[in-house]
């Protein structure tokens, strides 16, 4: 089972849940298995925190954190795993099947970064810019014949098999870790600016300003038509989650993508030459 310090960093993320009845059946899932940090973004029912289905979690429900986005649910994240069946979807980042998923989890949490598992509204689950913020999918197997699951359902089975599957990270049965997801890096620490520390992988509010950095750069350099932006937007956010690069590396290439933007902004003034 997950330790007290460890589900304390951990962040369940309802993305634009429409019944407030389900909300309640999370947040009593939750309850039932210690985590406490729930985050929902986007809600469709203005009510939500007076699900009557919140059983034994009332304060939870009380307490949760209310986002306008997905994006500003998980900034301060250092790893986030979606959920979702494989049905009517063809995911662009790795997966990993529910009952394998608990020693990856076991792996980041190592480090000293937060995580987050997202999951998604109950009509169409999450969507495929959602996923871009996430950096593996969690398939939820279920039979083809009903992929569906409730909410609230998909979170109990989910919080279970994780807290009861979990083990260390360098247990044998995560060796070589999972395909296409970068191995959890201990970075040692360094010395930046006036002797601030920046330790582990970068959060994804770190990542979202490099890739916002690099479209703008794109965008001087003329790299592609205007029409195009959108789905290099989504581009960007999936290489950049993909290469997981660390805290200090981020800071290293946003001071890169600054200056390369300042010199193409500066190209055409005589003094710059």
């Amino acid at each position: 089972m997950f330790t007290e310090s460890q589900r304390d960093r951990i962040d369940i993320v309802l993305v634009s849940p429409r019944n407030p009845l389900n909300i309640g059946a999370v947040a009593r899932a939750m309850s039932n298995f210690g985590f406490s940090r729930l985050s929902v973004a986007a809600p469709y029912a203005p009510h939500w925190r007076e699900a009557r289905s919140a059983v034994g979690a009332p304060d939870l429900l009380q307490n949760a954190k209310c986002t306008e986005c997905l994006a500003d649910a998980v900034a301060e994240c250092t790893f986030v795993a979606g959920t979702g069946t494989l049905t009517h979807r063809r995911p662009e980042q790795p997966v990993i099947s529910l009952p394998d998923a608990g020693p990856t989890f076991a792996q980041q949490l190592d480090g000293a970064g937060r995580m987050a598992l997202v999951f998604g509204p109950e009509k169409h689950g999450l969507t495929r810019d959602d996923l871009s913020y996430c950096n593996v999918l969690i398939e939820i197997p279920t039979d083809p014949r009903q992929p569906s699951m409730n909410l609230g359902q998909a979170a109990a089975v989910c919080l279970y098999e994780l807290s009861r599957r979990v083990v260390h990270g360098d247990d044998e049965s995560n060796a070589g870790g999972i395909r296409g997801l970068p191995p959890f890096r201990q970075e040692k620490s360094e010395k930046v600016g006036h002797g601030e520390l920046e330790v582990g992988p970068a959060s994804n509010s770190a990542l979202d300003r490099l890739g916002g950095l690099i479209e703008e750069t794109m965008t001087a350099a003329g790299y592609s038509p205007r029409v195009m932006q959108p789905a290099n937007r989504h581009d960007l956010r999936l290489l950049l989650r993909r290469l997981a690069p660390s805290a200090l590396d981020t800071r290293r290439m946003l001071g890169l993508f600054r200056r390369i933007l300042y010199r193409l902004n500066r190209s055409g003034d005589p003094h710059d030459r």
